[in-house]
């Protein structure tokens, strides 16, 4: 495991780097994506580091799965979508976290399955404002109270 002073959703998880958190127990904190992919997109991550999935423990891994599931209920009813996919990623940060995000666009969360071109580009999202982060938090912990 690497070293967790350094990891950025350990000192995310501890309150040393800022976030906006719309979850917090003792072993999980959600918190907003400050790039999101839509409005609400929340990561999961469990407290303790572990560098990927596949190392938690089953029982961690489906505890971001339940806390997942009742944040795209909540998701779904506040932005009125269809459906919230959800996701465990490890290729921009080594530490397990999970992405829950308000599908409005069946390519918000792309699969190289279905895309058609043999080259396709990307963007990065765009920071969202603080005040947006805060104000889609306060939406988001009210829903969950």
């Amino acid at each position: 495991m690497s070293d967790t002073k350094e990891c950025l959703f350990c000192r995310i998880a501890a309150g040393t780097v800022p976030s906006h958190p719309v979850y917090e127990s003792g072993t999980l904190y959600a918190f907003l994506d400050i790039n999101p992919i839509r409005p609400g997109h929340t990561q999961i991550v469990p407290r303790k580091h572990y560098p990927y999935f596949d190392l938690m423990p089953s029982e961690l891994a489906a505890e971001i799965v339940a806390l997942g599931q009742i944040l795209a209920r909540t998701l779904e009813q506040i932005y009125a979508v269809e459906r919230v996919g959800f996701l465990f990623t490890g290729s921009d940060i080594p530490h397990a976290h999970a992405h829950v995000v308000p599908m409005v666009s069946p390519t918000d969360i792309t699969s190289r399955q279905y895309i058609a071109e043999e080259s396709v580009t990307f963007r990065p999202t765009a920071r969202a404002s603080d005040d947006e982060l805060v104000s889609v938090a306060r939406v988001l912990c009210s829903a969950l109270e």
